[in-house]
């Protein structure tokens, strides 16, 4: 399993129930987590002193309890400030776990002696995107959300890199790749993070299962001669890692070589030495 385990502004401090009590910088939040599937006592002081508590709904959905929370903070990783705040459906506006990612690509960037131009799909509040252009490349970040956008260049202001080449688009993934191979645009390194389920600013429906396989065939053709890592990630509990490798060893490999990997990510329990699994990453790297 690829930890992240890096991190001082952040911590899963204890695990039970259906549950997770995590430390976000200086305020803890009890969160539901589906894979939480066992019950230990809950011995840690801070899952009665949390700071905000996401209930799940037996129909569906949830809402935050709040007892001492602001409504926006900060947390860092590295030289990067994320700002936070509790949304729908028990978000906070980032995954601390794609941090094992963050370190993995940002190397290859820094050591790849070449001017690097990287495209992030489904890019959220930008943490692979500010990661990336740290390290030196160049970013076309591409949500669907224009409030996911806004909230990315946000954390690109706190962070320091507001003149940085990142280039922000609002539009559905798969039309906008579509279009950039019809512009005969081309990228060295891919990374996408697609949700299990979404829409399109449009109304577009995506459903990972059907449209994923499609997506890193169209993508493929968007790489350069010279292509650095392809990274995938998946939340959906359905797929094994090894899926994800398939995908990018049917698609990548035989064009360019290289090596796959595929694991769980994760994130440390403080209070128990457990690892919280938290979805699955394939990587494509050149050789």
């Amino acid at each position: 399993m690829w930890l992240a385990n890096h991190w001082n502004d952040y911590e899963v401090i204890d695990t039970s129930q259906g549950e997770k009590l995590e430390r976000w910088r200086n305020y803890l939040l009890v969160r539901p987590d589906p894979q939480v599937i066992w019950n230990t006592p809950k011995k840690h002081s801070g899952w009665k002193t949390r700071n905000a508590h996401y209930h799940r709904s037996k129909k569906g959905g949830g809402e935050w309890e709040f007892f001492d929370l602001p409504e926006q903070w900060t947390i860092q990783y590295n030289q990067l400030t994320f700002q936070l705040k509790p949304f729908s459906f028990k978000h906070t506006g980032l995954f601390p776990e794609q941090a094992a990612n963050w370190d993995w690509f940002s190397e290859l960037i820094r050591h790849a002696n070449r001017p690097i131009k990287v495209l992030n799909l489904f890019a959220y509040t930008g943490g692979a995107t500010l990661t990336a252009a740290a390290a030196g490349a160049s970013v076309t970040h591409v949500d669907a959300s224009k409030g996911m956008v806004g909230w990315a260049k946000e954390n690109a202001i706190s962070s320091g890199l507001k003149n940085a080449p990142i280039r922000w688009i609002i539009d559905d993934c798969m039309k906008f790749v579509e279009r950039e191979i019809r512009r005969g645009n081309h990228y060295d390194a891919i990374i996408m993070d697609p949700p299990s389920y979404g829409r399109g600013p449009k109304g577009e429906i995506w459903k990972i299962e059907d449209a994923i396989h499609p997506l890193v065939h169209l993508c493929a053709q968007l790489l350069s001669d010279q292509p650095l890592f392809f990274l995938i990630n998946s939340y959906t509990t359905g797929f094994a890692p090894s899926v994800l490798s398939y995908l990018l060893g049917i698609e990548v490999t035989p064009k360019f070589g290289g090596t796959v990997a595929a694991d769980e990510v994760g994130l440390p329990v403080s209070q128990n030495g457990l690892v919280l699994p938290c979805g699955s990453s394939g990587r494509w790297q050149a050789n």
